[in-house]
């Protein structure tokens, strides 16, 4: 084990960090995780007009309507899932744009008005979620470097105010930009694609939807985030861009599906993985909580950390066990790490896709405790139970190395006395 992280810590951590700091992947984390409150009060909305308990379903209706109670719902839907590509294309615009030292705000205005010229009007929604990403990166390229050249530059007299002559700056090098857009969308009209948003969603996103919504997919995913966390990388902001461009349109496709009676297509999604296999954070760390009350409890080393990472960790915060465990680099941890979300990815997907428990169709916040997180995301008792077997199999996973640790510590502690 020790020339396997020996051969890791020389190979693989220095070009992961690497990655992990590349400046486009870094825009599009970011720029998700500003947007987050967003898709939580979405969700959350969504949950309020379609909670599945018949007598709060009727006792609305009658008191209010279903009309104009629903209303509420459908108004922050718009507010928050209804525009989302639109401020993902202002947020990785102004992201990559800031990390080159340029005018982020109007980077992130100009790639804004370029996705609405190829187009976005059709695709503001989450079906629109690549193309924005696309445009945010590509648009932030053109635009700065457009926007230092003198040539391009017109130059305002004095006494003008700042604002004014750092808008007129950016004057040209923002019609160009968005000009290229436009050019694009004509281009594909002549080719007779009408709708260039709608006709990328049918050719790119939703296969590769459906590539990503596979179980060795999943399997794939579940293990490398708590892979790179082994290593001291943060795996979930590693994987965070890619999560995000399934979740979404994963998500509506299922609230879709159901209020139209139909199956969930889509098993796969973030509140798929924050309710059945991040139980305590990456790893299921709860269980490992659980698992050291249980079966540790002479590892005083051990139950100091534990006793300080329940509270967090019960809130799916695990960062205190990651590094004061440690798990981070630790042998002994590195198999039960990486291999109970493994087992949970498969569990919780064999149960969904057998139709014993719903799909997740909600997004609570990632800090909801587990079971109550997943029933809320399936809006289904099944949901709670079946993130509770989850979590009971991760305690048994984790049980035998929290006991062969406290027989090394105990080992230790008498050959130190």
């Amino acid at each position: 084990m020790d020339g396997f992280i020996n051969f890791m810590e020389k190979y693989f951590i220095p070009p992961a960090s690497k990655i992990a700091a590349q400046r486009h992947l870094v825009a599009i984390r970011d720029a998700f995780i500003v947007t987050m409150p967003l898709m939580i009060l979405g969700s959350l909305a969504i949950l309020i007009n379609n909670l599945p308990i018949p007598m709060y379903q009727t006792f609305m209706n009658n008191t209010f309507g279903e009309e104009l109670w629903k209303s509420f719902g459908g108004n922050v839907w718009n507010g928050t899932f209804g525009i989302l590509s639109v401020l993902i294309a202002f947020m990785v615009a102004y992201n990559l744009t800031k990390h080159y030292g340029k005018d982020g705000v109007a980077a992130g205005v100009v790639s804004v008005a370029s996705f609405f010229a190829l187009g976005g009007a059709t695709g503001m929604a989450s079906n629109g979620l690549f193309i924005a990403l696309l445009v945010g990166l590509i648009s932030a390229e053109i635009f700065s470097r457009l926007v230092g050249n003198e040539k391009l530059i017109v130059k305002m007299p004095e006494g003008v105010p700042p604002a004014v002559a750092k808008s007129f700056a950016a004057l040209f090098p923002a019609m160009i930009t968005i000009s290229i857009f436009g050019l694009i969308t004509t281009i594909f009209l002549a080719f007779g694609v009408k709708d260039l948003v709608a006709s990328f969603y049918e050719l790119v996103q939703q296969p590769f939807m459906g590539l990503a919504n596979s179980l060795p997919s999943a399997m794939l995913l579940a293990f490398i985030t708590p892979f790179l966390w082994f290593f001291g990388l943060h795996g979930a902001n590693m994987v965070e861009p890619l999560m995000q461009t399934i979740n979404l349109p994963a998500i509506e496709a299922n609230q879709a599906a159901i209020k139209a009676g139909e199956v969930a297509p889509y098993i796969v999604n973030k509140p798929f993985f924050d309710s059945f296999v991040n139980l305590g954070g990456t790893g299921a760390t709860l269980g490992l909580i659980i698992a050291i009350f249980l079966f540790g409890r002479r590892n005083k080393a051990y139950k100091i950390v534990t006793n300080l990472s329940t509270a967090p960790g019960i809130f799916n915060i695990n960062e205190p066990m990651m590094f004061g465990l440690p798990i981070v680099l630790n042998p002994l941890m590195f198999i039960p790490f990486i291999l109970t979300p493994v087992v949970l990815v498969t569990v919780a997907y064999l149960a969904t896709s057998s139709g014993l428990v719903p799909a997740a169709t909600v997004m609570p916040p990632w800090v909801t405790p587990p079971i109550i997180g997943g029933f809320l995301a399936t809006q289904s008792v099944a949901g709670g139970v079946l993130a509770a077997v989850n979590l009971l199999i991760s305690v048994v996973i984790y049980a035998p190395f929290v006991k062969i640790a406290e027989i090394q510590e105990l080992k230790r502690e008498k050959e130190v006395a």
